[in-house]
């Protein structure tokens, strides 16, 4: 499937299927013991992606590639980030802009469309969580090498890691493609994706951050920088 179908099936998913679900699970209401693990996860992987990055980043202009309903966003304006919050689901970006703070408004600027968009501009820094985890290797190699190349500081971003458990899952969904309306999560390991990165013409450096797993999240936290 190509990136732009991709895409637009995450779109469709995140703006019109599971918006309401999604908002729930990135607030504090009450969730199941399930969901709790994902918010846990989600929790801990923020903090290891921006402790990548200074904790003062006044004057820096931050890319938040795919920001949801905006709580990495909250985080970057916290720390005096002018902060672009993007993401394809226009949906989810009017929850991110109510619940951002007042006294965070005036640093950030929502758009809903394509965080691949050359038009966005050059950034000091870009993180894109949980947001390129629905692309197969070519075409996430192209999108982290259109990225960096805007991006002064490096690009911090996560991917599904190829674990036995996430491999199962994902050879389940292949063959039931119809059964599940969300996308579905592309594994891919570091080793991998550095060859798909080499096979682009990329040459950004490639650095594995860390990996988070708490129940049914289970996420890696990697970094290119040119």
């Amino acid at each position: 499937m190509s990136y732009e179908a991709t895409r637009d099936r995450v779109e469709t998913y995140f703006d019109r299927t599971a918006t309401q679900v999604w908002a729930r699970l990135t607030s504090d209401a009450p969730v199941s013991r399930i969901r709790q693990t994902v918010r846990e996860g989600r929790d801990a992987m923020r903090a290891l992606m921006l402790a990548r990055l200074p904790a003062d980043l006044s004057g820096a202009r931050v890319l938040d590639a795919g920001c949801g309903a905006g709580q990495m966003t909250a985080e970057l304006a916290a720390r005096g980030a002018e902060v672009l919050a993007c993401d394809i689901s226009p949906a989810l970006v009017r929850i991110a802009q109510k619940r951002l703070p007042d006294p965070q408004k005036p640093r950030v600027t929502f758009h809903a469309g394509d965080m691949l968009d050359p038009a966005l501009g050059r950034f000091d820094f870009t993180v894109a969580m949980d947001s390129l985890i629905y692309y197969a290797g070519t075409d996430l190699a192209r999108a982290l090498d259109g990225l960096a190349a805007r991006s002064a500081g490096g690009v911090v971003f996560t991917v599904a890691p190829r674990t036995v458990l996430l491999m199962a899952m994902w050879r389940a969904g292949r063959l039931f493609p119809r059964a599940d309306r969300s996308p579905t999560m592309v594994p891919h390991s570091a080793a991998g994706l550095a060859q798909a990165l080499r096979r682009t013409g990329c040459d950004a450096r490639l650095t594995p951050l860390g990996r988070v797993a708490r129940g049914f999240y289970i996420s890696e936290a990697m970094e290119v920088r040119r």
